[in-house]
């Protein structure tokens, strides 16, 4: 069986940088996820993060979630369950701007602690964008800005807690999707697993890893890549004992951003093969992507060419 992409950072800055591009480029073309360690974040940031994001779920979460299974009657049910996920959840935005101080029931250290994890992974997630415009030929900077639009990207988080499931054969922590938005860092529990990735028909444990970051490629880099780099099914498996902890965070284009294959990665294309990812503004295939989150993607795609001839070139960015 393939082993999954672990990605050390740290020899991007060494005589390894090469074969780790190569790595990353392989991950990002064959698996659309991979695992990152020596990131730059600190073990204790991490650990801090964990240990309150935790704190938080038990002290103001859990009690709901129970109030919620109790009321949907999900704790003993008989037949397979497909259209609730079994999870507990709060989202953050961060970008183009936040919304962290409004966030209901979060300690004040809390909050200033996320703010400051969302500001290094913001950092994280512009790093990784440039190191696939070098591998794919793009100028530096060309995902950003593709992603900018007028008012910057949008970048938030989902912090997400999957308590014990007594069914999970009935019922998914989080049923299968593909991410709609742009490179998604995931930190997840090193302890409770559960997260999946669909590769060549099978599903493969992405495994835990304590202080690694998850990365994941989103539909808008499938487009904007023109197929080249792909958006991957994945799930998260309910487990009997334990609550797995997954802070997902997703940075994104801007609302107005338009969205369409890199020119310069068309021109390498034989001619055989014309551009077969449509042209978009990114809130429109948000709005498609709310009804249809858990469908295949290849759809979503073909209902935004419907409309691609209105759409223009869009705002340009300025930064």
């Amino acid at each position: 069986m393939a082993i999954f992409p672990l990605i050390n950072m740290e020899k991007l800055n060494g005589d390894e940088r090469a074969t780790t591009m190569e790595m990353i480029h392989d991950a990002c073309e064959n698996w659309g996820f991979f695992e990152l360690v020596n990131h730059g974040i600190s073990h204790e940031l991490l650990d801090k993060v964990e240990t309150m994001t935790k704190n938080h779920y038990k002290k103001c979460m859990e009690q709901r979630f129970k109030e919620m299974v109790a009321a949907k009657e999900l704790e003993g049910v008989k037949v397979e369950v497909n259209d609730i996920d079994w999870e507990s959840t709060f989202f953050l935005r961060h970008l183009p701007t936040s919304n962290v101080s409004e966030v209901p029931d979060l300690e004040d250290e809390y909050r200033e602690l996320m703010k400051e994890f969302a500001d290094k992974l913001e950092k994280l997630a512009e790093e990784l964008l440039d190191l696939l415009c070098e591998n794919l030929g793009l100028e530096k900077g060309y995902l950003k800005k593709a992603f900018y639009g007028s008012k910057g990207p949008n970048f938030g988080t989902k912090v997400s807690n999957y308590p014990p499931c007594p069914t999970p054969d009935l019922i998914k922590g989080l049923r299968a999707h593909t991410d709609a938005g742009g490179i998604i860092l995931l930190f997840q529990d090193d302890k409770v697993s559960g997260l999946q990735l669909l590769k060549d028909d099978e599903w493969i444990d992405v495994p835990p890893m304590r202080h690694s970051i998850v990365i994941n490629l989103g539909d808008q880099i499938e487009v904007i890549t023109n197929g080249k780099y792909k958006s991957v099914m994945h799930r998260v498996i309910a487990q009997t004992d334990g609550t797995r902890m997954s802070i997902a965070s997703f940075y994104n284009p801007g609302n107005d951003a338009v969205i369409y294959p890199a020119q310069a990665l068309l021109e390498k294309e034989p001619m055989e093969k014309e551009q077969s990812y449509p042209k978009f503004v990114f809130d429109d295939y948000m709005k498609l992507y709310a009804g249809l989150k858990f469908q295949a993607k290849e759809p979503r795609f073909e209902a935004m060419k419907a409309v691609e001839a209105n759409v223009g070139l869009g705002p340009v960015a300025t930064a």
